[in-house]
């Protein structure tokens, strides 16, 4: 007598697994509509089908049975049929329904954990541009459905997911949140688009990605980096003015073509360091990141944050 789940679905071959159990293909007697069937077995000290339960969950024998919608294929399969490289397009694409579909899970209050290629589906018949989300069996609450109260931040937690997309704080051992998922998602794609082992990478591209940032921002490259500007205050403090003078024509030494002038016990102003994009302010013409380097954030204002505003000291081409 073949298998049946709850008098309404045969049970047919197993179709894949998921996290706590198998999935099989299933037919509901009555309508003969392919259903899929994921059994868990009853003595599993964490069940977790009920999460997942949608349109029927029981126990049959010595199994809990959940039966939900049947898919298609998942993106892994489809990254594989397409020789393991997805166009800009296509990932953009895939990446609008599956941030929606992240984004869902979380205004239920709960988080995925375990977001790969392998747990988004694409949909069968008229809804095969569709991606799903599937296999909530690691999923969890993140805050009270009710009052909204998060779970609180913990340490020394186990790996929970898979290695590949974790998050790092994840890797950490770090409790999971929204954060986590999304930056797994993120390393979906990237995964996605990723070039063969012997593409040249473009790297033109990616230092303009940077360096448009950088000038929206209206930063100077002035070589002033976070550490340069604590270390600066930090020898104020300790021996003014003399070892501030001395740190100064260190970091001055540090950058290609200044000179530390006349010793007068005030850092002086470097201007126009190695100016050879010609650009206005200094800024790259495009192609060329040899900026305008000063170091006037570090001399006589003594506000030592105020890395965006030029110094009007400075000479201009």
């Amino acid at each position: 007598m073949e298998p049946r789940v709850g008098n309404k679905f045969r049970l047919g071959r197993k179709i894949g697994s998921g996290s706590f159990g198998e999935i099989y293909l299933g037919t509901n007697i009555q309508t003969n509509e392919e259903v899929a069937i994921k059994l868990e077995n009853i003595k599993t000290k964490h069940p977790q089908l009920l999460y997942e339960s949608k349109l029927w969950y029981g126990v049959e024998g010595d199994y809990n049975v959940l039966v939900l919608d049947l898919l298609g294929p998942s993106l892994e399969d489809l990254f594989n049929f397409c020789s393991r490289k997805l166009s800009l397009k296509t990932v953009l694409m895939l990446a609008d329904q599956m941030i929606n579909r992240v984004e869902f899970i979380h205004c239920k209050s709960f988080l995925h954990r375990d977001i790969k290629p392998d747990n988004f589906l694409m949909g069968l018949g008229r809804r095969a541009n569709q991606v799903y989300a599937i296999d909530f069996g690691l999923a969890k609450k993140y805050r009270d459905s009710s009052t909204h109260q998060h779970i609180p931040y913990r340490e020394n937690k186990n790996l929970t997911g898979t290695a590949r997309y974790a998050s790092m704080n994840t890797h950490l051992g770090i409790e999971q949140s929204r954060r986590d998922d999304l930056e797994s998602l993120g390393y979906v794609l990237m995964y996605f688009l990723r070039g063969r082992f012997d593409d040249k990478p473009d790297y033109a591209y990616l230092k303009r990605i940077f360096r448009d940032l950088f000038i929206r921002e209206g930063f100077q490259f002035d070589y002033v980096f976070d550490w340069t500007i604590l270390k600066y205050q930090q020898s104020q403090l300790a021996n003014p003015p003399s070892r501030a003078l001395v740190f100064f024509e260190e970091i001055v030494e540090l950058i290609p073509g200044a000179s530390a002038g006349p010793s007068t016990g005030v850092p002086p102003v470097v201007s126009n360091l190695n100016r050879q994009s010609g650009g206005e302010e200094g800024r790259p013409t495009s192609g060329n990141l040899s900026w305008s380097r000063n170091a006037a954030a570090i001399t006589n204002s003594g506000n030592l944050s105020k890395q965006r505003v030029p110094d009007q000291s400075m000479s201009r081409d």
